[in-house]
């Protein structure tokens, strides 16, 4: 049996190579991007329905990087978040992959569960006499 990566030699004298015999012309592969999964979603949309119903709340933005996923949430149309929801994978093990930012970049909550740390944004029940 033939070696079926031999090159054969065309009318020109140019040496021919099947299209199945060449190595593919990018082996890297595509950088991982951090991203929430469907129960992270669910947990965060749930608190940011809450506000948005109360009035607290009008916008979100995601954002999806190599490094780590970010919920942005606004309180009307501006620049800057009112808060921001981080998942960095990298932190998994440290001190938590769930951060909570307020809009100055101070860090609210952080840790391993988001259920606890997404309770930073919960409004503060305060009991009236």
């Amino acid at each position: 049996m033939a070696d079926r990566r031999a090159a054969t030699t065309g009318p020109s004298g140019l040496a021919l190579v099947h299209s199945s015999d060449r190595p593919p012309a990018n082996t890297s592969k595509a950088p991982q991007i951090v991203s929430f999964n469907r129960t992270e979603l669910m947990q965060i949309l749930a608190v940011y329905g809450r506000n948005v119903a109360s009035g607290d709340w009008r916008d979100y933005a995601m954002d999806f990087l190599k490094d780590r996923a970010l919920f942005s949430i606004y309180a009307r149309v501006s620049e800057r978040p009112l808060f921001v929801v981080e998942k960095n994978p990298r932190l998994r093990n440290r001190q938590g992959q769930y951060m909570v930012f307020n809009q100055q970049g101070r860090i609210l909550k952080r840790g391993h569960d988001l259920t606890q740390v997404l309770r930073a944004l919960e409004p503060k029940v305060a009991l009236v006499d």
